[in-house]
């Protein structure tokens, strides 16, 4: 990505993609929000334990995994532009309200699950400084309900844009673990493989998590609250090539950091929070204090992101009104259900003995199966003229799609079957 003046303005490009920077400003938000959120407390969990279980091992399969985010997470989005709907409404539109509710419930439940896996994550983040859960977690959930039922669309974006840029954290903490730079690239470029247990387990969990049901949902909403359109769709695109880039960056600093200092030592671990206080004697205080603001800031982000997501598709599909630029009295129930969930899931965290690493897994089986219907009847709409007019995808971009999604279905479905059979 590079930046220009030409004719007195400033641009910025991506390959071929070239447009004015104070434009690409302007529109910019849910593409590099979205990705980001999909680096959450699972997802940081899932990368620390494939850094310290495997090293550098499985740096490569992030190429293809971020070739896979930018292809479906820009389906999303134009279809936003195109349409000026949500992807629940426009499925309620076009396969009936049973249908829809069907796939609603689903993701309901998982993204419950996994709002409460958020607030472990922040339970876990705040103890390594030494706060109990129990003041941390009912503050961090009056934040972000204060936040999003406060403010305005355009107040919260910048709120979440902020907290994307905080994940350079990461990045610092990946490089005080002073990693062995040649290894990494190699590790980047040759792909490796093997049939060992750990190795296919944490393979399968990688992709697994990189894309999510309710991130097309979340897109796809935002894209249409900002107003965008295809007249600025360009911009747009470039704005989820960006995200999508950007948080599997992040992603390989935190396998890299745990790499270079965990598994060098041998270190095991099973959460962010042990990564984190694990790397203190390894790689320093400072490394271990940003790796769980990181993990904090991560957390909190989802908390929000992961409520709001649900409340727009649940308004969206029944008819709803729906929007932060709405107050309650204009959207009652896209605030209530925000509201619910933020209240269950802090609810959840402080019961003693709550079954996390169940309901984590619980999460992840619903969305193995949620994920190959949301991408089918994505690219069913998105090759559908009487709903995209001439913005249907391409030939190329069909097969490109088509390939991606029987991939990410098949490996999520592996996934489930793969983690079942281990906990059986």
């Amino acid at each position: 990505m590079s930046r220009e003046r030409r004719t007195g303005r400033w641009r910025i490009s991506m390959g071929r993609l070239t447009v004015p920077l104070l434009t690409f400003l302007a529109v910019m938000g849910p593409g590099i929000i979205t990705a980001n959120v999909d680096n959450d407390a699972g997802g940081i969990t899932t990368y620390s334990v494939a850094g310290a279980t495997l090293g550098y091992q499985l740096l490569w399969l992030f190429l293809p995994i971020t070739l896979a985010l930018i292809v479906i997470q820009e389906m999303s989005a134009r279809m936003g532009a195109a349409t000026g709907k949500g992807l629940a409404a426009l499925l309620r539109e076009r396969y009936g309200v049973r249908v829809v509710l069907l796939i609603l419930l689903g993701l309901v439940l998982t993204n419950l699950a996994n709002t409460i896996s958020e607030f472990a994550g922040i339970a876990a983040s705040t103890e390594l400084f030494g706060l109990s859960k129990y003041l941390s977690v009912p503050l961090a959930g009056l934040l972000v309900w204060g936040m999003v039922v406060k403010g305005s669309y355009r107040y919260v974006e910048r709120i979440f844009l902020a907290a994307s840029a905080l994940y350079v954290s990461y990045v610092i903490s990946g490089l005080l673990a002073r990693p062995n730079w040649e290894e990494v690239y190699h590790s980047l470029f040759i792909p490796s493989f093997s049939l060992e247990k750990n190795y296919l387990t944490i393979f399968i969990g990688l992709v697994g998590t990189t894309i999510a049901p309710w991130m097309q949902f979340y897109i796809q909403s935002a894209v249409v609250e900002k107003g965008i359109s295809m007249e600025q769709y360009r911009h747009s695109r470039l704005d989820v090539i960006v995200g999508c880039f950007m948080t599997d960056l992040i992603a390989v600093f935190i396998v890299v950091a745990c790499a270079a200092t965990l598994y060098q030592h041998q270190v095991s671990i099973e959460t962010a929070g042990d990564a984190a206080m694990a790397l203190q004697p390894l790689a320093g205080r400072w490394a271990s204090q940003l790796f769980a603001f990181g993990l904090l800031n991560a957390s909190i982000f989802a908390a929000a992101i992961l409520p709001l997501a649900t409340a727009y598709s649940l308004c969206e599909a029944l008819g709803f009104e729906a929007g932060l630029d709405k107050n309650w009295a204009e959207a009652p129930v896209f605030y209530w259900v925000y509201t619910a969930l933020i209240a269950t899931s802090v609810g959840f965290i402080l019961l003693p003995g709550l079954p996390l690493i169940a309901v984590m897994f619980w999460s992840q089986v619903a969305n193995g199966f949620l994920l190959p219907v949301t991408l089918a009847f994505m690219l069913d709409l998105a090759n559908t003229p009487d709903i995209m007019g001439k913005y249907t995808n391409s030939p190329g971009f069909n097969a490109v799609a088509w390939a991606t999604t029987l991939l990410m279905a098949g490996m999520s479905l592996l996934l489930v079957v793969y983690s079942s059979l281990s906990r059986a």
